[in-house]
């Protein structure tokens, strides 16, 4: 192989060996020799040792013995240090050892270098194997092209001819066309120049064939290694970089870090970046404020000084270079880092004046007196900015607060509790400002921070107050009208306002009282009644109004509270005062007790009596003490008649002069089942229905009787108007007195319905059926004289029945007095002198076989079902 730029070729001779060996650690050869230019510049690769590491991956770390002069990476790439004029140097031999890190083998080759000048283009014959160290092609050659890499040849094409090929990507594969291979000489181009960044080896296999196709060499590895050249400059991975530091920060505080990347090679200078501050604006309050670490990024503040009220933000342009730096060589570019100042809280408030001043009405709260106005240098909105005002002095009995505006950071100086003008006319506030976070360390408060504040007081028309309010007397009930209870007057707070004051009455529920307007002497106008709905515990309330004579007017209430001592004024009362007891009550007691509005000791004990009119009461009844508040009410008899008894009871209270009264024990008499429970219909009346249920009841059986009323009116009605409608029906519509004809032939006694008892005889019907005079039916025919309708003989011959009917028929249609509906048609009156008395007669006393019945077959149609009953064979 020929390093970069070298025109030595390298002629690979195949093994003869059989079968792939094991793999063997350790470097391709045991001497290299290698030619390179005459003069090598710092950082140029020039040459690559091969070693197979089996594997070992980044195990094996590589050190040379001339490390002032070249360096070794962990590719096996060989760097120049430092610039090498060679061609005045002899050849120079150089050590590569190879270490595992792991199992601390090691491996020693020599690589001998020769200036290009003292080379000559010669073959050199290496080992007889198809171990190929990688080729190291720089990246982006100018050419020309094709640009000769190596060249294969194999011992085998001494006696015969061989073609030579190559396979893998950048061959024959994506993307090919890069690197080609002559058939017949075996040497591998490269056909373009090649981009490291993009792909940064190769992988090729070199193939030799005989010119019949057949392989006469195992295919060979060529590892192609595209060398980098400093073609890309460093990008930041941001245009604009934002930071923050405190203000007064200390030299060497940390601010931010900044970073950028190469594209080239990481591992050689040309991928190796150093960073620099170019510039600083402002340069206050000197040029160099912060520093940068030239390989991490990383800022710092080199400088005291920070000061956020003076300057707050920094505008650094920070340079980013490879090749360590070198600014002969190396690539550059640049980005800007703004750093912002962060406030801390070291200007304590300021207020603006040493004294403030205000006024406030009396009696008022929730009144901002003044505003207080500070001034603080921090960054507004902040904690070190917002200002907390607190009163240190001249307001022992807190009636002052001082909130801060949220907007404006103003202290509000408001009244929180009344001020009386009559006490205090000023007031004079020591109010201090402060942050709402402690100063930093080592700043104080000046003077300016503390500020006076005073107040005047506005003298304003006060109200007249009680005074004790309320007011609480005792006193009997029952005290009479026109009594004076006491006086209840106000005073006027307004001691500067020389004033009158005037009484009213703003609240008196009862209405038993009147006050003086002048003096506020109380009177009665009503008897004082403990057992008043208005009295509450016996306690009873009225207000009062003072009005002053002020301009405009202020008024105050009081309220007098009585106390009403009971006295025995009310006579008690039976309860409950309707009971029920049975016919035979088993036991036969009512427990009664008494109502009393008076209180103990003008109530109970309670003396129960039965009173002596009417004289029946204490005859059937009796009454006996059970306790000091209770009594039974008890049968004398053992059965008293089921009905509503009144038991008139005398009750006497313990009262210092007793009451007495006499209340009525309404008490219902049943009779009861066996659960003692009355079981009759006066139990209702019992239960004490009042007035208003019993009105209730009888008005729904009023209202039902109305509406049945109705409904057979209705009824009626509809009745007549039905009767009304069938006489105007059109007679040919009316089917009642037409023969309908249907063109059917039969029917027998068993197909008709017929009520015989219509065919009996007029003769045969008795005298007690006979209707009176004035009662028939509404469509039974008038009372005319009969007409005449044609009697039937006897024995008639059997032709003559049709023509009887029709003659009877004819009659009927004929007949003036008959109604125009149907009615009772006689069609066959045989008269009182008819031999057979009813249809029975037709059965004679010999059996029906002795009879001839053919001759019905002549009476026509009608009679052919009972011919054939009666005239027909023995089926």
């Amino acid at each position: 192989w020929a390093p970069p730029g070298g025109q030595m070729e390298l002629v690979l001779i195949a093994a003869e060996g059989r079968g792939t060996p094991p793999c063997r650690p350790g470097f391709s050869e045991d001497v290299y020799k290698v030619v390179v230019p005459d003069i090598t510049e710092k950082g140029q690769p020039l040459f690559n040792v091969g070693f197979v590491d089996c594997g070992r991956g980044g195990l094996v770390r590589f050190e040379c013995s001339n490390p002032s002069d070249f360096r070794i990476e962990a590719d096996g790439v060989v760097y120049a240090v430092r610039s090498i004029q060679h061609s005045t140097l002899p050849a120079l031999t150089l050590l590569i050892k190879a270490s595992d890190t792991t199992t601390q083998q090691q491996w020693v080759t020599q690589v001998r270098l020769t200036p290009s000048t003292l080379s000559s283009h010669q073959l050199k014959r290496m080992k007889r194997d198809w171990v190929i160290p990688p080729i190291n092609v720089p990246e982006n050659s100018r050419g020309p092209f094709p640009q000769e890499l190596v060249r294969i040849r194999s011992d085998h094409d001494k006696n015969r001819s061989l073609r030579y090929s190559v396979t893998g990507p950048g061959a024959d594969q994506p993307p090919t066309g890069i690197f080609i291979i002559d058939p017949i000489s075996g040497e591998l181009s490269v056909n373009k120049p090649l981009d490291r960044e993009h792909i940064s080896n190769f992988h090729l296999r070199a193939h030799a064939v005989d010119l019949n196709g057949n392989q006469v060499e195992n295919p060979i590895d060529i590892v192609i290694n595209v060398i980098d050249m400093n073609d890309n400059r460093p990008e930041f991975t941001h245009q604009i970089w934002n930071g923050t530091v405190p203000e007064g920060s200390k030299p060497g505080t940390f601010v931010m870090t900044v970073t950028s990347v190469d594209k080239d090679d990481p591992k050689t200078a040309n991928g190796m970046l150093r960073y620099k501050i170019l510039s600083q604006n402002p340069e206050s309050p000197t040029s160099n404020m912060f520093t940068i670490n030239n390989k991490t990024g990383g800022i710092i503040t080199v400088a005291a000084g920070l000061d956020r009220e003076k300057v707050p933000q920094y505008t650094l342009i920070i340079q980013a270079t490879d090749m360590e730096g070198n600014p002969m060589y190396g690539l550059s570019n640049t980005a800007t880092a703004v750093i912002r100042v962060t406030d801390v809280n070291d200007n304590p408030p300021e207020f603006t004046a040493e004294t403030f001043f205000g006024e406030v009405p009396e009696n008022r709260v929730n009144v901002i007196v003044a505003n207080l106005t500070v001034t603080d240098k921090d960054q507004p909105n902040t904690p070190a900015w917002n200002a907390v005002y607190k009163i240190t002095g001249g307001d022992p009995t807190g009636r002052f607060s001082v909130p801060t505006d949220p907007t404006t950071n103003e202290g509000l100086v408001t009244v929180v509790k009344p001020i009386d003008y009559e006490i205090s006319r000023t007031y004079v506030l020591t109010v201090e400002a402060r942050n709402e976070v402690p100063l930093a360390r080592g700043i104080h408060s000046p003077r300016q921070s503390t500020a006076t504040v005073s107040i005047r007081v506005i003298d304003m028309n006060e109200s007249p107050y009680f005074e004790p309010n309320p007011k609480l007397i005792r006193l009997e009930e029952g005290m009479m009208p026109e009594s004076t209870l006491t006086t209840f007057t106000a005073q006027d707070p307004d001691r500067f306002m020389p004033q009158t004051i005037r009484y009213s009455k703003l609240s008196d529920p009862a209405n038993w009282l009147r006050i003086d307007p002048n003096t506020g002497r109380i009177k009665t106008i009503a008897i004082l009644d403990r057992e008043s709905p208005f009295v509450k515990n016996s306690l009873y309330n009225a207000t009062f109004l003072a009005t002053d004579s002020g301009i405009p007017p202020a008024s105050g209430t009081g309220t007098l509270q009585i106390f009403l001592l009971d006295i025995n004024d009310n006579a008690p009362k039976v309860f409950p005062q309707e009971a029920e007891i049975c016919e035979k009550p088993e036991p036969n007691a009512i427990n009664i007790t008494a109502v009393d509005g008076d209180l103990n000791p003008n109530a109970g004990p309670f003396a129960f009596e039965l009173a002596h009119r009417p004289s029946d009461v204490r005859r059937n009844w009796t009454i006996t003490r059970v306790s000091g508040d209770y009594a039974q009410v008890s049968l004398k008899i053992g059965y008293l008649e089921s009905g509503i008894y009144e038991i008139p009871i005398i009750i006497t209270d313990s009262g210092n002069l007793p009451m007495s009264n006499t209340s009525y024990l309404r008490i219902k008499v049943c009779q009861c089942d066996i659960s003692g429970d009355c079981t009759d219909q006066e139990h209702i009346m019992a239960a004490g229905l009042g007035t208003g249920a019993i009105i209730a009841i009888l008005l729904c059986i009023i209202i039902l009787l109305i509406l049945v009323l109705l409904f057979v009116v209705w009824m009626k009605r509809r009745d007549k108007e039905r009767q009304a409608k069938q006489l105007l029906i059109d007679p040919e519509d009316d089917v009642r007195d037409n023969i309908l004809k249907y063109d059917e032939e039969g029917g027998g006694e068993e197909d008709q319905d017929y009520d015989l008892s219509q065919l009996q005889q007029p003769d045969t019907i008795e005298p007690d059926a006979i209707k009176p005079v004035g009662i028939r039916r509404l469509d039974e025919r008038p009372l005319h004289p009969e007409p005449q309708y044609p009697m039937r003989s006897a024995a008639p011959h059997p032709g003559d029945i049709g023509d009887f009917i029709n003659e009877g028929l004819k009659a009927a249609d004929n007949d003036p007095t008959a109604p125009p509906y149907d009615s009772l048609l006689v069609f066959d009156y045989e008269g009182s002198g008819s031999t057979a008395g009813s249809l029975s007669s037709l059965n004679s006393s010999s059996s029906g076989g002795d009879q001839d019945y053919d001759y019905l077959n002549d009476w026509g149609p009608r009679f052919r079902k009972l011919a054939d009953m009666y005239g027909g064979s023995d089926d």
